[in-house]
């Protein structure tokens, strides 16, 4: 029996603005064997999600794969059939109506689906593909169907010229774009967006947020985003969720979340978002490497399923399963040992023997970062040691001027020689002999030693002569080719 006043307590609780609410939502997939097909197990994909969305925000749901947040995403369009919990769409329980009495509301609740090449039929066009929804819906849009499926493609930043076009003659993100225009065709007030950019490219991925962003404003739409990349749910969401083997292990929004994380799950997570900022090149930070597989969701751990890979664990950790409680204003987090927040279990001190190998702190420098230019541009002593046996060219301009270009050695061994030829030819012999030996070093390198040692000489023969004249006439310059 339920009092009014009780009544009243609860529709005030909900409050006109909550568009989407689910209550202890629960799916398990049997696993069956034998002749008789019994069942044996079950995956417990989604084991106990609780949390709302108002009207007009945008909630982001990340995790690591096959913690159920495509599942959970399909629960609450009612794509698949919940095993028990509650799902409200504005305060109607759609929990488990049939096929007939969904479709009316399949206008108010769309789904964007994650692989862009497997969600559109390659047998039909573009205007069929967007044009479908109002079909089945028995609605006759203003301005005809081909008009309107027109004017959703330019919005989603396609031409109207591809309306008679097939899907395998688009990219990646322009076919996300037609399945974006096809959950908009028929204006909803829910989307869910299961991993709308993991396929694309970079650049692409930018242009397919920044839509849905203006498609939001535009439209007053309600995202609820599932996503891999923090920094995409970082730049479109406004509050977090953050699950783990089946449920909800910290809700915050999205400011509170990436500056104080409570659950230690969460913090790892951040902890391997790389800061593309030049200034914090000089600052140290700390990776959390949590070591470890993720339980499987056929046989979960006992009590926190996270204890397995946590390095603050106890003992009532392994035994009790944290509830998922708001230790602050908005800030929920299902956790006995939380980061910034009072310990909920401050008698449990003794922590688990494999909460001492769960993780790895691997603390980031910029010592690395010093060492990388001195590994890559040679210094001096690299300079002078190395250009001898693999680079023979500076070799020759500091040993042997005289081999390739004789000219200048004549003119310092002129001076020496005092008019005279003969000592000018002693000057610059052994200046020939040192080419040779650079030379015979560099030769299995270069595989011209001889030819080089053979140019030296000549050109000590020829310098000789040219001393003969008592440096009146120049010496006579020779090109490698004489």
């Amino acid at each position: 029996m339920t009092i009014p006043e009780q009544a009243k307590a609860s529709s005030a609780a909900r409050s006109p603005e909550t568009l989407l609410k689910v209550e202890n939502l629960v799916k398990h997939f049997p696993i069956k064997k034998g002749l008789l097909q019994r069942q044996v197990a079950a995956v417990q994909a989604v084991d106990g999600l609780s949390f709302d969305v108002r009207s007009g925000e945008t909630l982001g749901v990340v995790g690591e794969s096959g913690c159920g947040k495509s599942t959970m995403g399909r629960l609450i369009t009612r794509l698949l059939e919940p095993t028990s919990g509650r799902v409200e769409f504005e305060g109607v329980d759609i929990t488990h109506l049939g096929t007939a009495k969904m479709r009316p509301l399949r206008r108010d609740v769309q789904m964007i689906f994650q692989d862009p090449y497997s969600s559109l039929n390659p047998r039909h066009t573009i205007g069929t593909i967007i044009g479908a929804p109002f079909k089945l819906q028995g609605v006759t849009p203003p301005g005809g169907l081909k008009k309107t499926v027109q004017e959703m493609l330019e919005r989603v930043g396609l031409s109207p010229e591809h309306y008679n076009r097939y899907p395998h003659e688009f990219s990646g993100g322009q076919r996300q774009r037609i399945g974006i225009a096809r959950a908009l065709a028929l204006k909803p007030k829910l989307v869910v967006a299961d991993e709308p950019v993991s396929a694309l490219d970079v650049s692409i991925q930018a242009q397919v947020v920044n839509l849905l962003d203006d498609l939001q404003d535009e439209l007053g739409l309600t995202y609820v985003i599932i996503a891999h990349d923090l920094s995409v749910i970082r730049h479109v969401s406004d509050r977090i969720a953050v699950m783990y083997l089946g449920k909800i292990v910290e809700l915050a929004d999205r400011k509170d979340l990436y500056t104080r994380p409570m659950h230690p799950y969460t913090k790892a997570l951040l902890s391997a978002v790389p800061v593309p900022d030049p200034r914090r090149r000089g600052v140290k930070s700390e990776r959390i490497l949590l070591r470890g597989d993720v339980p499987s969701p056929i046989s979960p751990p006992a009590g926190c399923r996270f204890h397995t890979r946590c390095w603050k664990a106890t003992e009532v950790c392994a035994s009790k399963e944290p509830p998922l409680v708001a230790l602050e204003t908005g800030h929920q987090v299902a956790c006995h040992h939380p980061e910034n927040a009072p310990d909920q279990a401050p008698e449990d001190t003794k922590l688990l023997s494999e909460a001492r190998e769960a993780i790895e702190v691997v603390t980031v420098t910029t010592a690395a970062d010093e060492a990388a230019p001195a590994a890559e541009v040679p210094g001096p002593a690299a300079e002078k040691a190395v250009p001898a046996v693999e680079v023979p060219g500076p070799a020759a301009e500091k040993v042997a001027p005289a081999v390739e270009v004789p000219g200048p050695a004549a003119d310092k061994a002129a001076p020496a020689a005092g008019g005279t030829g003969e000592p000018a030819a002693e000057a610059v012999e052994p200046v020939a002999e040192a080419p040779e030996a650079a030379a015979d070093e560099a030769a299995p390198a270069t595989g011209a030693g001889e030819p080089a040692a053979g140019g030296a000489g000549a050109a000590a023969g020829e310098a000789a002569p040219a001393a003969d004249d008592g440096g009146d006439t120049p010496p006579k310059k020779t090109s490698s080719a004489d």
